[in-house]
This record gives structure tokens, sequence and C-alpha cells, in this order.
């Protein structure tokens, strides 16, 4: 069995390191642009599927492969379509929906494709259950829903089943939201890329918190809250699936959560937006980390270097959909300003990790990072700047 993990594009390297994290070896996964394959055994497939969905933490989407074929044509892409065993993966009467993708391939309709795989599929189970091709299936939402995604890559097709449900970087902990959010899976990637090591002696706050979504998988991250802890898949309405996996995998994840090591808050958020850090506060008692977490009310702008050593690591306002491009630059200057010398080194017990839209950081404090990473919010291209060369004569 092969299980398909869709991710951002930048974050499939953070994927494979999650998925090795959660016990699976380097010879079990393949990374490609947007998705990460694991193979893993027959036997106990249905384990695997909670236990990803349950640990992958910089993934989209967990999916289960119904089978692969090549096809150059649409008479060929119906007939491999319909020759899948789809009747031991579709419960009868269940809506069937399909999406997909097509990447460098001879075929790329994916509309028609869609199309096509659906009419292939419900010809198929009208074949095993006796019925005249063409029948219309009684698929009923009320009973449960199929989604199934086709991935054609290089004329080779992955017919896939979604077991997710909601997207992965939905936790499960933030019904409360600022404007323009964060994703958590690109929070977490932050976090990680930042090399921030919790509990050390290095605090983290996010001077532009919003919803607190970069404290808040920081400190579950330190804690070793396994990110899906706190949600639903829709893989339990799946009869061959269930609940069992699930209960399994939630039970392992509560236990190894880990208790604080000390008392001192490491993890802090300020926004200057009180209904925002109101938010904040309780998406963090929902995240299970409020006891670790500190937000307040406070002008970013108007804030000095830290007197402890700190990463600094944020997504500010940015142009184009809360502010002008010209107060967005404003922002990313005073930034610069506070934590940063002329020349672009930190400045004492400071780190700096900022994410913005393309270029837009180093573009308004024309301040070169260390290290710069290409990554995606949704659809939007951002970059992660890296600051961590420090300037001594600062000290």
């Amino acid at each position: 069995m092969r299980i398909f993990l869709t991710t951002l594009f930048g974050l499939e390297t953070l994927t494979r390191k999650d998925l090795e994290a959660a016990g699976y070896t380097k010879d079990q996964i393949t990374v490609e642009d947007g998705r990460v394959i694991l193979k893993v055994n027959d036997d106990n497939w249905e384990d695997d599927v909670a236990r990803v969905n349950m640990w992958a933490g910089k993934a989209e989407r967990v999916l289960f492969e119904v089978g692969e074929f090549k096809a150059t044509n649409y008479d060929t892409y119906y007939e491999e379509t319909g020759k899948l065993f789809w009747e031991d993966y579709i419960p009868s009467n269940y809506q069937i929906i399909v999406t997909g993708y097509s990447r460098k391939s001879t075929l790329y309709g994916t509309t028609a494709m869609q199309s096509l795989a659906k009419k292939a599929i419900v010809d198929r189970l009208n074949e095993v259950i006796g019925n005249p091709k063409g029948t219309p299936l009684n698929e009923d939402k009320n009973k449960g829903t199929i989604k199934i995604t086709f991935a054609m890559v290089n004329d080779t097709c992955s017919m896939q089943i979604d077991t997710t449900g909601d997207g992965l970087h939905k936790r499960g902990y933030r019904p409360l939201t600022h404007e323009a959010p964060i994703r958590e899976t690109l929070a977490s990637a932050m976090v990680e890329l930042a090399r921030y090591t919790p509990f050390d002696k290095e605090f983290l706050k996010d001077p532009f918190c919003g919803s607190g979504t970069i404290v808040i998988e920081a400190a579950r991250s330190a804690l070793n809250i396994a990110p899906g802890i706190d949600r639903q898949f829709s893989y339990t309405t799946l009869p061959y699936i269930g609940k069992k996996p699930y209960q399994k995998a939630k039970e392992e994840a509560e236990d190894l959560i880990k208790q604080a090591p000390t008392e001192e808050i490491f993890f802090e958020g300020s926004d200057i937006d009180k209904k925002a850090v109101s938010d904040a506060k309780e998406n963090a008692k929902r995240a299970r980390v409020n006891t670790i977490t500190h937000f307040e009310q406070k002008d970013a702008l108007r804030g000095n270097p830290p007197d402890r050593r700190t990463l600094i690591i944020t997504n500010p306002p940015y142009g184009g959909r809360l502010l002008t491009p010209k107060e967005a630059a404003t922002i990313y200057k005073n930034i610069s300003r506070i934590y940063l010398t002329k020349d672009g080194k930190c400045k004492q017990n400071v780190r700096l990790s900022v994410i913005t839209p393309d270029d837009d950081f180093e573009r308004a404090t024309r301040l070169k990072a260390d290290k710069r990473y290409k990554l995606y919010n949704g659809n939007k291209v951002c970059h992660l700047f890296n600051y961590y060369k420090t300037d001594k004569s600062q000290w």
C-alpha cells in the first residue's frame, strides 16, 4: 500500500522528517514536488493511515492509493480507471466526488478527466452489482462521501482516496482567527526552519501574533502534542477503516505528550489588536498550551530589542490585503530598525525570522537575509527570511 501526503510547495522535506519522527524509515519514503509517498505494509495499512494523519504536521492531506497506470489518451485513461477494484473501497450508496490534477502530462484537461473517471468508476460498480451500463447510482451523501483524487504526473496516473477530510492545517484548536491568518502547517514549518530549540536558553516571541498560530504551534511542538490530536478525520467513516485505528493513534499520541520542564514562559505573542490577543489566548487554551504561553496587547513598532536571548519570528501585515505596499514597507523597515543593525546583523540577544509575500522584506529593508526559504501560504508565494549573524560590536 502507498500512502500519499500532499504538501504546500517547499514543505516536502519537512514532511519527510515528520514521517521519520513517527517511526518510518528513509527507504519507505519518496519525496516529490508537492507530495511525499510512504510505502507501508498491506497487513495493517489502516493503522498507518491513522498514524500519518495524526503526526503529519507539515502536510495538507493524506490519501491512500487504489491503483496506478500509464495513460496518454482518454480511452486508456477510462479503461484503466475502470479496471481498478473500486467495489472494495466505495461502500454502497456513498456519494462519489472526483477531483484531481495533471502535471507534465499529455492529458491535462482536469475537468474532462474528472468526468471521465467518475463515469469509469460508476460503470465498474454497475458491472459488479449487475446493473446495465449507464445506470445512475443511488448516491446518498447522508450515508457518506468518498473523495477520490487522480494525480497525473509524467503520464502516470495514481488514483487515490482521501482519508483526511478538512485539510491537516485545520488542527481543531483555532475556531477563532484574526485577519489574514497563517496556516498552521506553515507556522509549524517556520518554527522548524528557524531551528528553534524549545526550553533551551532561547525564548520565542511573535510581535504580530494575530490569533497566535506561530506561538501555539511552537509550544505544541515543544510538548510533543500531535498535530492531529484535537480533530476528527474522514477515514473513520469508511467501513473498512473505521474508528479503531483513530482511537489507537490518539491514545498513543496522548501518552507521548510531555510536561514542560520549567514554569518559565518561553513562548510569547503580542498584537496591537485587543480582540486578536483575546482570540490568541482562547486558541492557546483549546490547543492545551495556555500554561506555557503568554499573549499581551502591544504595539510591535514601539518595542525594543529583548533583554534576553529571543527568536523573533513573525508574519507581519503585508501589502495588498491588509495594507498598501507602502504601509507594509514601513512596517518592515521598523522591524529591521528594532532588531537589526544597519548592515543586516542581529542586535544583541536577537535572532529574526520574518515571512512576507515574495521578497518584500529584503526589498524594503535592503538587508540580505542569512538564510531564505521559498514557501507558500495557500497559493501565495512567500519567502521566509532568517537573520542569525550577530554584530558583536553592539555588545
